[in-house]
C-alpha cells in the first residue's frame, strides 16, 4: 500500500512521464478531446496553462519556458505541411483549440492547425515578418 505521499509523487510522475509527453505528439483532435475531460485527466489546473502550453512546446519557439500559454513578445515563421509559409506575431487570445494565429501588418492570419505545422524559426525582432 502507498503512503499519501508515494502517491502524490507517483502523481506527479505520472504527469512529467506520461501526461506532457503525450500532449506534445498527440493530434489536434485527441488533444481537444482531452481539454474537454482536462480536469478529471489533469486535475484542477486550467488546460490552457498545461495542456495547450505542453502541445504547443513541441515548437519551443511559440512558447517561454516557465510561463503559459504562447510567446507573444518575438516574431517567428510557421512553416507548413502544405509547404506554405506564414509569419508573425504569436496572438495567444486568437490562438485557441491548438490552431495557431499570427499577427502581421496588421492582419491576423487565419487559424492554422497545430497538426498541419511542420517547424516553426524565430525570426529577427527588427526584421519585418512576411
Amino acid at each position: 500500500m502507498l503512503t499519501f505521499a508515494e502517491l502524490v509523487e507517483s502523481r506527479k510522475a505520472w504527469i512529467e512521464d506520461v501526461l506532457k509527453p503525450w500532449c506534445v505528439t498527440a493530434r489536434r483532435t485527441d488533444l481537444r478531446l482531452a481539454a474537454e475531460e482536462w480536469l478529471d485527466i489533469a486535475g484542477k489546473v486550467d488546460a490552457e496553462s498545461t495542456l495547450w502550453t505542453w502541445a504547443w512546446s513541441r515548437f519551443p519557439e511559440l512558447i517561454h519556458e516557465g510561463l503559459p500559454g504562447l510567446n507573444e513578445t518575438l516574431p517567428v515563421k510557421a512553416h507548413l505541411s502544405d509547404g506554405q509559409m506564414i509569419s508573425g506575431f504569436p496572438d495567444r487570445s486568437q490562438s485557441e483549440n491548438g490552431q495557431l494565429v499570427l499577427y502581421m501588418d496588421g492582419h491576423y492570419s487565419e487559424p492554422t492547425s497545430i497538426d498541419e505545422i511542420v517547424a516553426v524559426e524565430m525570426l529577427a525582432y527588427d526584421s519585418e515578418p512576411h
